[in-house]
């Protein structure tokens, strides 16, 4: 079990869970799941949002739960209305390796497929990554090109 608060992650409704990056963390311990609108019973006092924009995320935030919006960019957007309580962290610059193509708008240039942008958030906060990415496919071309962000504690 996780030593910090588990992470919710909020699933916009519309979202194809058959393409979704996170959804085989459905069933790891120290991970919630809410389908947006509707939120879970948990209490969100002492969490961060990961988004843009905000302080870059660190290991002093390691003792707050992380809230991760899951949605296309579009979606994303308006969920975060929802959630601008809570204040927001930002990851240094990570390269995704999610081959995203959207014939109708533009991903923000720092935009990571969501399980990316979890692995590169547990990092920052210095929490376990092991495992994170064990069914996530393009995963080793992932750590491949953010190679400098791994630094000592290894790709894992």
């Amino acid at each position: 079990m996780p030593d910090h608060p588990p992470t919710i992650i909020v699933v916009h409704r519309r979202e194809n869970r058959k393409k979704c990056s996170v959804e085989p963390l459905r069933e790891r311990a120290g991970f919630i799941f809410w389908t947006y609108p509707d939120d879970g019973p948990e209490s969100l006092d002492g969490y961060v949002r990961l988004g843009i924009g905000g302080p870059l995320l660190t290991e002093a935030d390691s003792a707050n739960g992380l809230l991760v919006i899951d949605a296309t960019w579009r979606l994303a957007e308006r969920m975060e209305k929802k959630y601008a309580h809570i204040p927001v962290r930002s990851l240094p610059k990570w390269q995704t390796a999610y081959p995203r193509v959207s014939k109708v708008f533009d991903d923000p240039s720092a935009g990571l497929a969501t399980i990316e942008a979890i692995y590169a958030a547990y990092r920052a906060m210095g929490h376990s990554t092991e495992g994170l990415l064990d069914q996530y496919h393009w995963s080793d071309e992932f750590l491949a090109i953010n190679g400098e962000h791994l630094g000592e504690r290894g790709g894992s």
